[in-house]
């Protein structure tokens, strides 16, 4: 299928500039542009657009207002296009609370040091972003959040997990997993009985601010993990961006993280691969592993160690992710325990409690 883009953007050099790198890609077309957050919401009416890439400071009308103008509307996937520092983390994660499914750097060096690896990555993102729209009603339902859906339905019964068998519970996505991971973490009671660990592909900048959102979202206490920091009971630790994340013993005193600053080699920084690695380490079997929404397949080998070790793996059904790569890969290779819609996943930890 043909992804068709819609560029939302008071810049005409940079709409030009993301018309051009999306232009080189047959299975994309532009099909308009918009200057400001208003022009957004017509043009979307319009156009029905499989895909739109969003600025967020615009003139007549924001980006983030416009995301939820148009979530509220006809729910259409949105790429934000944000700036690496404090003030855009937060105007980004914003956007992603209003119903955004991912971003990128506005700046395209900042992408990727190699201009066409960047283009590569920005039109790699979209196609698969988009390519999903013909399916999208139910995805975005749960997407957009909890004001948007009841997630506790009577209809739904979950099943009683027995977290007193585990020792982790470990959580890893990409794309559109800011939005799922809150959506689990704000069900835990305060008392939840396990340590938390969350990879989440997300840039430096991002992960402080993240992690305070989650601690206010959240009855459990949710922190920017640092080096040394032990695990706790009831405690979440985000892996910081930029950073290789992993779990080292030390014997009667606990679980310490270990964090190293990540090559230039490594693809992802956070890598899943590489903290679970650590984790089928540490706590052989006695491990509950969740993968969520995200591109590619970072995850799967570490759960297959962990799953080999004796643990236990759970994946986002297809149905509410937003990208089913990560998780899609680990049900492929065969070693998922559940595939649970994202609303049943909190609900059942909960639950175990």
């Amino acid at each position: 299928m043909t992804v068709r883009v819609l560029i939302v953007d008071d810049s005409r050099f940079f709409r030009n500039r993301v018309s051009e790198i999306i232009a080189a890609d047959p299975l994309l077309e532009v099909i308009g542009t918009a200057s400001n957050g208003q022009e957004a919401i017509v043009m979307a009416h319009k156009l029905a657009p499989d895909v739109i890439t969003m600025d967020v400071e615009m003139p007549i009308m924001d980006g983030i207002s416009a995301v939820r103008e148009i979530m509220a509307r006809k729910p259409t996937p949105i790429l934000m296009f944000s700036s690496m520092t404090t003030a855009g983390a937060k105007v980004t994660l914003d956007a992603l609370e209003a119903g955004a499914v991912d971003f990128l750097p506005k700046k395209i060096e900042d992408i990727a040091s190699n201009f066409a690896v960047a283009a590569s990555v920005l039109r790699h993102r979209i196609y698969h972003i988009g390519k999903k729209n013909d399916s999208r009603t139910a995805v975005d339902s749960t997407h957009i959040g909890k004001k948007k859906i009841d997630f506790f339905k009577k209809s739904q019964t979950p099943s009683w997990l027995n977290t007193q068998g585990y020792g982790l519970l470990a959580i890893a996505a990409s794309t559109g997993g800011p939005v799922a991971i809150q959506n689990i973490l704000e069900k835990l009671p305060e008392n939840f009985s396990l340590p938390i660990i969350v990879i989440q592909h997300m840039p430096a900048a991002f992960t402080g601010i993240y992690s305070e959102r989650l601690n206010q979202a959240s009855a459990i206490k949710v922190k920017l993990a640092e080096n040394n920091d032990f695990l706790q009971k009831g405690v979440a630790l985000i892996a910081p961006g930029g950073k290789q994340f992993t779990l080292a013993s030390q014997g009667a005193e606990g679980i310490v993280v270990k964090l190293k600053e990540a090559v230039v080699n490594d693809t992802y920084k956070p890598s899943v691969d590489i903290s679970f690695r650590s984790v089928a380490e540490v706590f052989s079997g006695k491990t509950l592993a969740i993968i969520l929404t995200g591109m590619g397949r970072d995850g799967c080998k570490g759960s297959q160690l962990i799953k080999a070790k004796g643990g236990t793996i759970w994946a986002q059904d297809e149905v509410t992710s937003i990208i089913y790569g990560m998780p899609g890969a680990v049900v492929d290779a065969g070693i998922c325990d559940s595939i649970l819609p994202l609303p049943e996943i909190g609900a059942r930890l909960r639950q175990g409690v």
